[in-house]
């Protein structure tokens, strides 16, 4: 049975030096850096997921559309939340949604899309 709609999940991060535009080469400054943003939502989507594929598969980001809203600067939370909205065969699209306190630092969508993870690494040449 594939995931069903509504199911979401969060991540947390504290960003630190690791986390900047400055660290990852996206910026020269010291605040959360936009992929480090992006990952954080991606982790979230997966952790929707947990639990909800058939044995054997997994699911790998096929796109990412998100606005970066504000910063965050080092030592700041955030929380990541991704909400499954549709299921279109083995494609997962989420809203997704990121917040410091109560203010909204990004939002935007993703699509995931469910493969079996042997096939996948075969095609990719890994194992």
């Amino acid at each position: 049975m594939p995931p069903r709609p509504g199911h979401s999940g969060k991540t947390t991060l504290r960003v630190t030096t690791d986390d900047t535009a400055t660290a990852l080469g996206s910026g020269d400054v010291e605040v959360l850096a936009t992929p480090r943003l992006v990952a954080l939502c991606e982790q979230a989507a997966v952790q929707s997921l947990e639990g909800q594929l058939p044995d054997g598969d997994t699911s790998v980001g096929l796109a990412v559309d998100i606005k970066h809203l504000a910063p965050t600067p080092i030592g700041a939370e955030v929380q990541a939340e991704a909400r499954l909205d549709s299921v279109d065969g083995r494609k997962l699209t989420f809203t997704l949604k990121v917040v410091q306190d109560e203010n909204e630092v990004a939002r935007g969508r993703h699509v995931r899309v469910i493969v079996n993870r042997e096939q996948f690494l075969g095609r990719a040449g890994v194992g």
